[in-house]
């Protein structure tokens, strides 16, 4: 099973919300879902970015797969150069 780290649309016409979730590759973009680790608010202002890093770290040790929108989101937080430092201390 192939597990990723993707969007998950919510909100409105023209005003979207999305929900940061660890879901099997296969299940659709809003479909079912393993676990909920944090959500984006793109329309506000400033933009909002809400992450259980906890959760997220360990996701991505265990091998789950960013999305490349999520993987840019996660760079910015500084999460990619942590789990890369974890790597490289091992």
């Amino acid at each position: 099973m192939s597990v990723k780290i993707r969007m998950r649309r919510m909100g409105a016409k023209r005003n979207p919300f999305y929900r940061i979730v660890v879901a099997d590759s296969r299940m659709p973009r809003d479909g079912r879902f393993i676990e909920e680790v944090g959500y984006y608010n793109p329309v506000a202002v400033p933009k909002e970015l809400k992450l259980d890093e906890d959760k997220i770290f360990e996701w991505l040790q265990k091998g789950a797969q960013p999305s490349d929108t999520v993987r840019s989101l996660l760079s910015g937080a500084g999460l990619m150069k942590k789990l890369h430092e974890a790597k490289q201390s091992k």
